[in-house]
């Protein structure tokens, strides 16, 4: 699949196997055991929760700006730029194209989440 139309919880997961976390998929959504001192599994949602997803950009220093359309650019020195209809999706889509390539193969039951 294109990283460039991933969306929701299939690009979350494209997202934790850059990490390198070890992640698991349950219903349809992202899970990560014991994160950083949970007991719990984590809910894992970097294109959509700013806690998940911002460390990540700071950390890899993605750039953003608008793209004059109402929706958002992402890019750094080392990739090609990645859209997105919010900053984060277009973050996120940036990272996984820089660590995963073009394409990323995802599990069946997460291609619900493109666009």
């Amino acid at each position: 699949m294109k990283t460039s139309e991933l969306t929701g919880a299939a690009l979350d997961w494209a997202v934790a196997k850059c990490e390198g976390e070890g992640f698991f998929v349950l219903h349809g959504k992202v899970f990560i055991p014991d994160w950083e001192g949970v007991d719990d599994p984590y809910l894992f949602c970097p294109s959509g929760s700013y806690n998940d997803g911002y460390p990540i950009v700071e950390r890899e220093r993605i750039e953003l700006r608008g793209d004059g359309d109402g929706g958002w650019i992402a890019y750094d020195n080392l990739n090609p730029e990645q859209r997105g209809l919010t900053p984060l999706t277009a973050a996120m889509r940036c990272y996984v194209a820089g660590q995963l390539g073009d394409e990323v193969e995802i599990p069946e039951e997460l291609k619900e989440g493109v666009e």
